[in-house]
């Protein structure tokens, strides 16, 4: 039996994309004997969300890669050491063919154990400059004659000190759930209760709201219900003062219903981070993006966002630009113009035509095909 592993954690924005490949997976393996599992850190959410999804999770030791002094630095660097070793035997043990790794910190022990094994690495970077543990499995890669995948081209030239043979990097775009590209605008309007002429703006904090983004949509409120049912995805682990108000539905969290809700809705505002970029390209969205910026980013969410605005698929405001006058002001100017929004649209639509999930899935059959005794499925 062919056993193929994935690793990548810390937050959802690295496990959920690897769940997207794997339903790919799924189905291309249909009739062939295989397992799949999940090698995550012991702590944290990555054991409920995979767990969740049915799959067989292997917890590991893992430390955080910093890229400043910290006193947990020591700690943790002996964390990665036990994460090395951890990784070694569940792989060794499992008879793993193949790793996939979605990224994070906890990744980065997997992808070297695996190298020291032999086996096949192959990795994935959804943001627009690859982060510290892509950068650190780049050579884990190389090693294993493996793959990375990137969602932008020009993300190739980060690369390029890899010594990685041209085959391996592939532009894949990023994973997205199955559940985004067949989402159904009806059932998104019937869960929030929207009636007929309703349009709905969809402001997306992520899963741990975002404050910032939280107070400008407080701040401005008034101005965006002017035009639209303002949905408001606003983080459980947020504790503000909500407006009450007439066409304002705030929700702490939406889970299932979210791809119904993105594709109900008419205009989306929101950081940057690559699951909601991509996510709202699949359903050909229009975006507003306010990313994260600062000390605390490495600047990754200001890059996926001016990336998107150069190709005409949203509208920025970055920094000190983020004031309830302007979010107010950008509302409005898109409301009111039909044809721009149709023209964001489409640009949304070329972009995310890019099936990660279909290219990776292929990918990855192709390198175990000598495995299966059944033709693999197309």
């Amino acid at each position: 039996m062919v056993t193929i592993a994935f690793t990548g954690g810390g937050t959802g924005g690295h496990i959920y994309p690897g769940l997207a490949i794997i339903e790919g997976l799924k189905e291309r393996l249909a009739g062939q004997e295989y397992r799949l599992l999940w090698i995550g850190s012991n702590a944290g959410m990555d054991r409920s969300i995979v767990e969740g999804a049915g799959l067989e999770f292997f917890g590991i030791p893992a430390g955080k890669l910093r890229r400043y002094l910290s006193l947990k630095t020591i700690p943790d660097i002996f964390k990665v050491v036990a994460g090395f070793f951890t990784s070694r035997s569940i792989l060794k043990e499992q008879g793993v063919s193949l790793l996939f790794s979605k990224g994070g910190f906890v990744s980065v022990p997997p992808c070297a154990a695996a190298a020291s094994l032999g086996i096949p690495v192959f990795t994935h970077e959804s943001d627009f400059s690859p982060g510290l543990a892509t950068r650190l499995n780049l050579r884990f890669v190389r090693k294993t004659k493996g793959r990375v995948f990137i969602a932008y081209a020009d993300t190739a030239k980060y690369l390029a000190k890899s010594r990685l043979a041209k085959e391996q990097v592939i532009v894949s775009g990023n994973p997205v759930r199955s559940a985004f590209r067949s989402a159904d605008p009806a059932k998104g309007r019937a869960f929030l209760g929207l009636g007929k002429d309703e349009k709905a703006l969809l402001v997306l904090g992520g899963s741990q709201g975002a404050r910032e983004l939280n107070t400008l949509v407080r701040g401005a409120i008034s101005d965006l219900r002017r035009h639209y049912t303002v949905v408001h995805q606003y983080g459980p682990a947020q504790d503000w003062d909500l407006p009450k108000a007439q066409g304002y539905i705030p929700l702490p969290y939406i889970k299932e219903e979210m791809p119904h809700v993105l594709a109900a809705a008419e205009l989306v505002l929101g950081r940057s981070g690559a699951g909601t970029v991509w996510e709202s390209a699949a359903l050909s969205k229009p975006m507003v993006l306010i990313p994260l910026c600062g000390s605390g980013t490495r600047g990754d969410q200001i890059e996926n966002a001016r990336f998107f605005e150069r190709q005409g698929a949203a509208l920025v405001l970055l920094g000190d630009e983020a004031q309830p006058k302007n979010l107010s002001a950008l509302i409005n100017v898109l409301a009111e113009n039909p044809s721009r929004r149709e023209a964001m649209a489409a640009a949304a639509n070329r972009i995310g035509s890019l099936d990660g999930t279909a290219i990776i899935s292929d990918s990855i059959n192709n390198q175990l095909k000598h495995f299966f005794t059944v033709p693999l499925a197309k």
